[in-house]
């Protein structure tokens, strides 16, 4: 995520901030991706925290106009949970923002997010986060942080946040849009395998018996179908392309980082994953001072990084290689 600054004073302002240190309300545009003070404010400001530009004064921002079902903001923690959730969600439209993905001139279709809570007042409900026709369906139960890493520890998973949730939901609709053009579907066969493949027979054999990563895959989870496979990788490759990004624009500074590197416009998927993996070590050593986890506990093998630049190619250059259709 890039830095940004107050419009008023020049201080340092960060992404979720809606005030600056100076008192000055601040606003964030998405078209602009920049910090501004005269911007109508999104309808949800007062209520989620939500800091964006409203598309028309006195309406919601194009993130927020995106969640088509919220929770009861009035039964126990919703209100708080969905705040966070759609902080989440920002964050990740802001990344592929730098893609031009659901941006002022992509013509494609936007995801519908169904942003759902366990608590609806009465009997607690059960939520499969998932996508479908274009509909996402978000579980903001887990914006908790301490329900996340209990589920996250019953899984025996290394990593689970909401921003991975956001991405990795998202991809399975990047999917879908992609999907369009002519040669992305034979191509992706090639690389992840046939998606026609029996879904929930697949998912079923998975949870029946979990089978490792190896070096074919990012995570167990992307072993089960190339649907999950693909959704993993695509998260993976945002992941490590944000945290290039955040440590470019922080102006830290080490061996094979150029001082000018831009990573969301760096058409060698190689070399961007090379200059994420040596910042992701490094950090790694530092948060084993603390005794903290790693920031990024994954290897990235030689089929995985095959996998990324795939998805790269096709994600950075949507625009051009589906000729803009509108899918």
């Amino acid at each position: 995520m890039q830095r940004f600054t107050c419009p008023h004073c020049g201080t340092r302002a960060y992404f979720h901030n809606l005030m600056c240190l100076c008192s000055e309300p601040l606003v964030y545009d998405p078209a602009q991706g920049q910090m501004t003070v005269d911007a109508a404010p999104c309808a949800n400001r007062d209520s989620i925290a939500c800091n964006w530009a409203a598309r028309v004064p006195g309406g919601y921002c194009t993130s927020c106009a995106m969640s088509q079902v919220v929770p009861v903001m009035h039964v126990g923690e919703n209100q708080r949970l969905l705040a966070s959730a759609e902080r989440a969600k920002r964050w990740v439209l802001a990344n592929l923002a730098q893609w031009h993905w659901f941006t002022p001139t992509d013509p494609g279709r936007r995801p519908r997010f169904l942003m759902l809570s366990e608590d609806t007042g009465g009997r607690a409900q059960q939520i499969t986060m998932g996508h479908a026709n274009g509909d996402i369906t978000i579980n903001v139960t887990e914006a908790d942080e301490l329900i996340r890493l209990k589920r996250q520890l019953k899984l025996g998973e290394q990593y689970r946040s909401m921003v991975g949730h956001f991405r990795h939901e998202i991809a399975h609709f990047l999917f879908d849009r992609l999907a369009v053009s002519p040669d992305f579907l034979s191509a992706f066969r090639q690389v992840f395998g046939d998606e026609r493949a029996d879904y929930g027979a697949a998912l079923r054999a998975h949870y029946a018996n979990p089978r490792d990563a190896g070096d074919e895959y990012i995570t167990s989870y992307a072993t089960s179908h190339p649907h999950e496979d693909w959704a993993e990788t695509v998260a993976h490759l945002l992941h490590l392309t944000d945290v290039a990004d955040s440590f470019c624009s922080t102006h830290l500074a080490m061996p094979g980082v150029p001082d000018d590197y831009h990573p969301y416009t760096e058409t060698d998927p190689y070399r961007l994953l090379n200059i994420a993996a040596e910042i992701t070590i490094a950090v790694n050593d530092i948060n084993r001072a603390l005794d903290n986890t790693d920031l990024y506990p994954f290897v990235l093998t030689v089929p995985v990084r095959h996998k990324i630049a795939f998805a790269h190619g096709w994600l950075q250059n949507h625009l051009a290689r589906s000729d803009g259709q509108a899918a």
